[in-house]
């Protein structure tokens, strides 16, 4: 009999390494979903920057019209900054050695000297032509595993929020996802493949809300489920990557079905 559990929640943002939004549904395609990560930062010589090594970032959520072309950035009720975006000069940004993307430099420099002064270094704001994702289209995680991080931590509970991953779903069993690598996951309309782990970073020690380094969270899962090979190396994994076989929407609430075969 195929498990099936709940979505319990969606993450996504317009800029890469800013504050989430929590939609009630997404519309998740082979290259991600969209309206996510159309933008990121990059420095001068073109590495791609995110919240990790730039906590300033933390707090400033970004929304974005498709059809305006109007991007906004605000902390709390107070608008920081907003206007059109045109595309410039064409970029090529490589994806922690995984992949390479195509996006073009934001034309209008105030964008670039706006965040620059943000993170206190000189960065250019770049659109991408597809959803910017980091290793795969999709990622999941069970409240089940953030609530055996907790346990196992002696905390009364973690914010998963911290972990910015796409879809949460409801599971009692922790870290099932880590079992459905190649299966076939059926989650609201589209149709997804079970991937690898993910490597967590040093971006899930701070604090979702304020950037503040608050826990640990790297030594706390080491510290019970040991250092684990990722495609991105051996270290802290926590959650799972997905690929997309059938594009589709998605909602809070949907089901997920996991069978044996992708």
């Amino acid at each position: 009999m195929p498990i099936s559990v709940t979505v319990t929640r969606l993450s996504i943002t317009p800029v890469k390494g800013l504050a989430l939004h929590h939609p009630d549904s997404i519309d998740l395609t082979s290259q991600g979903v969209v309206g996510d990560r159309l933008f990121y930062l990059v420095d001068d010589s073109g590495k791609l920057q995110s919240c990790t090594g730039n906590p300033s970032l933390y707090g400033l959520q970004a929304t974005y019209d498709d059809e305006t072309r109007r991007l906004e950035i605000a902390r709390g009720d107070e608008l920081m900054y907003g206007g059109t975006v045109e595309p410039a000069v064409a970029v090529e940004t490589d994806m922690w050695g995984l992949r390479t993307i195509t996006s073009d430099v934001v034309a209008d420099p105030v964008w670039s000297t706006f965040f620059s002064d943000v993170v206190g270094r000189r960065v250019q704001l770049v659109q991408a032509r597809a959803p910017s994702y980091d290793v795969q289209p999709a990622t999941l995680l069970g409240i089940g595993s953030v609530a055996e991080l907790a346990r196992q931590s002696g905390l009364s509970e973690v914010d998963s929020r911290r972990f910015r991953m796409l879809i949460e779903f409801s599971s009692g069993e922790p870290h099932i996802e880590d079992s459905w690598a190649g299966k076939r996951l059926q989650v609201g309309d589209a149709v997804l493949r079970g991937g690898g782990p993910v490597k967590r970073c040093a971006a899930t020690t701070r604090n979702p809300a304020s950037g503040v380094v608050d826990l640990q969270t790297l030594r706390l899962i080491t510290a019970y489920r040991g250092r684990q090979d990722s495609v991105l190396g051996a270290g802290a994994i926590f959650g799972v990557y997905a690929d997309v076989l059938e594009p589709g929407t998605i909602s809070v609430g949907d089901t997920v079905e996991v069978h044996d075969e992708a």
